[in-house]
């Protein structure tokens, strides 16, 4: 057909008696132009196809109406219910009752095999005819209209096929609106116009099937309390160990009450018995740790504690020492690509064999016994490199790490004790360009001491983003991500740089190795990024833009809540970062 410049239902045009306001206000939100296909409309730059149901099952259960208001598509939904008059309707449902006992009545005199379908038939009209006598039951006329939107046929045409196929599943079955497109998308319109006149007649428990704004409900029986349901004022109370994995994202623009959500999450899991250990970019988690005798190590280039990256890794039971001695090799060279920058194939070969070698000085050898040997440092590497054909030019870049400037960041033996059932490592005081090789050697550190002891451990690495600028750390967050939960870890990351993490090729798989997800306000600059990557709705979007502080998101699986995150009073006064309630609080201590 060809394209039509009016606007809907006469929308942009003069109707008499309207105020001038509701005119202009008309024009503002009608479209343009529409383009009117035998079964799509072009509005704009999208397609909208429409549908009309008209057959459904025998019975329909409640929440069956769910799948399809969850999908992570753009569309809208119309269901229209009109009362039928019951004493009209009791007098049909006679008539029908008539004819069905006398179809019954003619087959039994025939002879003929009873038939199950006439006989269900009568169960159901006499069980409706009761209902509305006792005024159990109401009778309605129902129509129900959904419209789909897509950027090409290719998409609207597959968004059509999954909604096809959830509904014919549930035997329910719609039909596109075939050249009466433009009324079935006036139909979904908030006008509250009919103008497809698809009409079922229903009683009332079918009706309240359809209800959509079903609210999920994230109460169990175990678990910490993560908030509020804003929906139902149900208490979310979930145990993330409960999933296929226990690890967590948490995305956020900066001051959206991230890090709180996490700092209350952290106090509610020690109440539980979970041990739980920070990487703290900025100072934040100083004062949780203070509060429950928690200990925290500041990671800097003039701090007193150290940690070696050469240390060796505690063997796990059922694991032999070959094989956790070569995957720390593999992990050492990993930061030490970090520390060098670019490293080519050749050096990449004499850097493994350099490795290898300086553990062998201290005679810890692949195959024997090192669990009384002492480990080496990173000056030690250093020197191989140096006598190493290929190598000095990496031992060169080593210097500054040695016996430069940053010599008393790695260069050390370790001193730290991780027996606490909550630790913080701050890197605050790091140089940015030193941030993700801390972040790589804590996390290295602690994934030795959780490999050898298997407890319910979460482990929080904030400001993520840091470890997605560089491919070596990613694919090493990555890894821990997706190896955590045989040691009954769970790993939760967080960040506020979207843009950054998602651009990383391990960005996304993070992601999807998680099972909890908690969405905070986003910048209108990133929603559709996030959007994409969570298959979040169009509502779910508005809801994150305009979100205030300690509200958002809260996903479990295929689950999705609004959720607004209280604390009490005084995880509260622990946990605020705010830096007016922090001066108001020192004024009161004076």
């Amino acid at each position: 057909m060809a394209p039509s410049n009016s606007s809907l239902d006469g929308a942009a045009s003069h109707t008499p008696n309207m105020p001038d306001n509701f005119q202009q206000v008309k024009k503002v939100i009608a479209p343009p132009g529409l383009e009117v296909q035998s079964n799509y409309l072009k509005i704009g730059d999208k397609l909208a196809k429409s549908f009309f149901f008209f057959s459904y099952p025998r019975f329909l259960s409640t929440g069956w109406f769910e799948p399809i208001i969850n999908l992570p598509e753009l569309m809208d939904i119309a269901i229209y219910t009109e009362p039928l008059d019951t004493g009209n309707a009791l007098k049909n449902l006679r008539k029908k009752v008539t004819q069905v006992q006398s179809q019954i009545a003619d087959r039994e005199e025939k002879g003929l095999v009873r038939d199950p379908m006439l006989e269900t038939a009568m169960q159901d009209i006499e069980n409706l005819r009761d209902g509305l006598m006792q005024g159990q039951e109401r009778l309605f006329s129902v129509a129900v209209y959904l419209t789909i939107y897509a950027d090409n046929l290719d998409a609207l045409t597959r968004i059509e096929s999954r909604l096809t196929s959830i509904l014919e599943a549930k035997l329910v079955f719609a039909k596109p609106a075939l050249f009466q497109q433009l009324q079935g998308y006036q139909s979904v319109l908030p006008l509250r116009q009919d103008h497809l006149l698809v009409m079922t007649p229903m009683n009332s428990g079918p009706v309240s099937s359809f209800f959509p704004f079903v609210s999920e409900d994230i109460t169990s029986e175990d678990g910490v309390m993560y908030g509020i349901n804003r929906h139902n004022n149900s208490l979310v109370i979930f145990d993330r160990f409960s999933m296929e994995n226990a690890n967590q994202v948490v995305f956020a623009k900066a001051g959206s009450g991230k890090s709180y959500a996490t700092k209350l999450e952290i106090i509610r899991s020690l109440m539980l018995g979970t041990e739980v250990i920070v990487i703290d970019p900025e100072n934040e988690y100083q004062r949780l740790a203070e509060a429950f005798g928690g200990s925290f190590f500041n990671i800097s280039l003039s701090s007193e504690e150290h940690i070696n990256p050469f240390d060796l890794p505690i063997i796990p039971d059922g694991e032999t020492a070959s094989d956790v001695l070569r995957s720390h090799i593999v992990n050492i060279a990993g930061l030490i690509k970090l520390l060098l920058g670019e490293v080519s194939t050749e050096e990449d070969a004499i850097l493994d064999r350099a490795i290898t070698e300086t553990y062998a000085s201290r005679e810890i050898v692949i195959g024997e016994d090192f669990s009384e040997a002492q480990p080496p440092l990173l000056e030690d590497l250093e020197t191989v490199l140096r006598n190493l054909e290929g190598g000095r030019g990496m031992a060169e870049r080593l210097y500054k790490f040695t016996k430069g400037s940053f010599s008393g960041f790695l260069n050390q033996a370790s001193n730290i004790d991780l027996k606490n059932r909550l630790i913080v490592f701050s890197i605050r005081d790091l140089e940015d360009g030193l941030r993700p090789i801390a972040m790589y050697l804590i996390l290295n550190f602690i994934w030795n001491l959780i490999r050898a002891h298997l407890k319910r451990r979460i482990l929080i690495v904030d400001e993520a983003w840091w470890m997605m600028k560089d491919e070596t750390s990613a694919a090493f967050l990555f890894g821990l991500v997706k190896r955590c939960r045989k040691y009954y870890l769970g790993t939760t990351t967080i960040t506020q740089d979207v843009e950054d993490f998602l651009r990383s090729p391990y960005g996304r798989p993070v992601i999807t190795n998680s099972s909890v997800q908690l969405l905070l306000k986003q910048a209108p600059a990133t929603i559709d990024v996030v959007g994409k990557a969570f298959n979040l709705t169009q509502a779910e979007k508005d809801l994150l833009l305009t979100a205030e502080v300690g509200t958002g998101l809260f996903i479990a699986g295929q689950r999705h809540v609004a959720i607004q995150i209280i604390p009490s009073y005084f995880e509260g006064k622990i946990i605020t970062t705010d830096p007016k309630q922090l001066l108001e609080e020192a004024g009161e201590g004076k």
